[in-house]
């Protein structure tokens, strides 16, 4: 079995990124700019922002928080969103979710350029993914991407079960295997019988945030099993999708939590930033 290391894979990417962002600078006087919009007090969200601030700084990239009351009205957001398209200076516009119940998500991420859409949850981005053409993509799946190609996975011909459908990740996981030829199984909440769909699966990717919700008997032997879930226990321990001390015996390949998919999820979004700023 062996461990898919993204804490030691987004390290190497941080600093390829890094000596692009000097290189950019210096040939072309372009300082790649995220803006980020923060809207109400989730301690999760506030969380995530910070950390994607500290990414930025360690890579040169320039990044700015819009941080917003919760009681904030729909149209003010997407007011800051038009003057941050129309900013020359910024080159990735990101919007932390979840919102508060009042404003409307969808209209909120189809405001957005999508030449600055570095989440690449705006239709017109999901749409060019699933015609396998060049897009911003969600930086999760695309992280889980890159740390497949890093261990030399291929998954041509492989079948590939994604538990788990949201826009998010569920959706675009999938799209992004198919690209590459694998066969591709999408399970969700509504799924009747989940084991049968998990159990014959090379390529086990789940993300749906319910701490061991894959145990040990409904993962084939040498499975390659991807942990996007991340859950905060009781006791304070931070868990997965996937029951890790058990399946961990029977794959070949597994992705630990902490330390796996999260660390390339921010990899990935300092990738897609630099990538928009090159299309400047």
């Amino acid at each position: 079995m062996t461990i898919l290391d993204g804490k030691a894979l987004s390290l190497k990417i941080k600093n390829e990124i890094k000596e692009e962002v000097a290189k950019l600078k210096k040939e072309k006087n372009i300082v790649p700019g995220l803006a980020v919009i923060l809207v109400g007090n989730d301690p999760a969200s506030h969380t995530y922002v910070k950390m994607k601030a500290k990414a930025c700084k360690e890579v040169g990239i320039y990044s700015i928080t819009h941080e917003m009351p919760e009681s904030i009205s729909q149209d003010e957001i997407i007011e800051t969103i038009l003057m941050m398209n129309k900013n020359p200076n910024i080159d990735g516009i990101l919007v932390q979710l979840p919102l508060p119940n009042h404003i409307d998500t969808t209209k909120i991420l189809e405001v957005i350029d999508p030449k600055k859409d570095v989440d690449g949850f705006h239709p017109y981005n999901f749409g060019r993914l699933n015609q396998g053409l060049d897009s911003f993509v969600p930086c999760t799946p695309l992280g889980v991407m890159e740390l497949l190609k890093e261990y030399k996975i291929d998954v041509k011909g492989k079948d590939a079960c994604v538990v788990g459908a949201s826009n998010i990740v569920g959706k675009p996981m999938a799209a992004l295997l198919l690209n590459e030829f694998a066969t591709v199984d999408i399970c969700h909440i509504f799924t009747k019988d989940l084991k049968a769909h998990t159990k014959n699966a090379d390529i086990l990717v789940v993300g749906v945030g319910k701490p061991n919700l894959i145990t040990e008997d409904m993962v084939k032997d040498g499975a390659i099993v991807i942990d996007i879930g991340i859950n905060k226990l009781e006791n304070g321990k931070i868990v997965g999708d996937v029951d890790f001390e058990n399946v961990s015996k029977k794959a070949s390949f597994i992705t630990p939590v902490p330390g796996g998919v999260g660390p390339m999820t921010i990899a990935m979004l300092l990738k897609n930033t630099l990538k928009a700023a090159k299309n400047r």
